[in-house]
């Protein structure tokens, strides 16, 4: 037996050490949990965009006592990590369902979703020890990144606007109700979906498949859990949005300008919009 490198060679054939073997089948086992997982989401999304609402819940609830058991018992803390992972998946959509509508003020809506979600991305930060660069927590150049993010924003406003035929959540454009839905749509919306979509899944998803794997497969995650009716062209132009996002954050790695980005594109598309027109009265 003759030792080359990380691989030997009996009676003329070559086989791998057994410490690489075990190390490709760890990587094997983690892309595979992360593929059914991922396949998890797909289904009860699938429903609700069927119509099929409490079976999609339901099966939430099931996938939610899944991988909070999965989290308990299970030893090994790759394994663990992920399911902590997509466990935030679940609370976010079931979060969004249980919340009720106001009509006469329907921003409050979206405080009453995102600020409990506050929670859960805090214990799997804390627990999972996520640096502030794999967060995106610096300000670094955001005087560049605020104008920055006002024009991507204006851009893809427009098309979510276009294709999701958007309504205003605000009264009319007064200063204040733009000051309003801009609050919430950074502070709120931005800060927390760029947590759980950017900082939390695109970082654990890259470290399972790759940067261009991590980048595609969160996108199309955001897409399908950020994609209003859910039809085609919906969830094919809010997965090219998470897709421009998440690569902003991945040249970046600036939690605040991609933040920044998806509470902009929220302005426009459900505010400013809605009573200017495409090109804002301009063209």
């Amino acid at each position: 037996m003759t030792n080359f490198g990380e691989k030997t060679t009996i009676f003329g054939k070559s086989a791998e050490n057994p410490e690489v073997q075990h190390k490709n089948s760890k990587y094997q086992s983690r892309e595979a949990l992360a593929g059914v997982l991922l396949l998890l989401v797909v289904l009860p999304e699938s429903l609700i965009y069927s119509g099929e609402i409490k079976i999609a819940l339901l099966l939430y609830a099931g996938i939610l006592v899944a991988l909070s058991l999965i989290s308990i018992f299970v030893k090994e803390k790759e394994i663990r990590n992920i399911c902590q992972v997509f466990l935030l998946l679940p609370i976010f959509r079931i979060i969004n369902f249980s919340v009720p509508t106001f009509p006469d003020y329907s921003l409050i809506s979206f405080e009453y979703i995102y600020i409990p979600m506050i929670i859960p991305l805090t214990v799997i930060i804390t627990r999972q020890q996520f640096t502030y660069e794999q967060l995106g927590l610096s300000f670094k150049k955001i005087w560049y990144y605020l104008p920055v993010s006002i024009i991507i924003g204006f851009i893809l406003g427009q098309g979510e606007s276009f294709i999701m035929q958007t309504t205003p959540l605000i009264p009319d454009l007064s200063f204040i109700n733009i000051l309003k839905l801009t609050v919430v749509m950074v502070f709120f919306v931005g800060i927390t979906e760029e947590l759980l979509f950017r900082s939390i899944l695109q970082t654990r998803l890259e470290g399972i498949f790759g940067l261009r794997g991590g980048l595609v497969l969160s996108s199309l995650i955001f897409g399908l859990m950020n994609s209003g009716f859910g039809s085609p062209y919906e969830i094919l132009y809010a997965s090219f949005t998470g897709f421009i996002i998440g690569y902003l954050f991945y040249r970046t790695r600036s939690l605040p300008f991609i933040a920044l980005v998806h509470g902009f594109i929220s302005v426009f598309s459900f505010g400013i919009i809605p009573y200017l027109g495409h090109g804002l009265g301009i063209f």
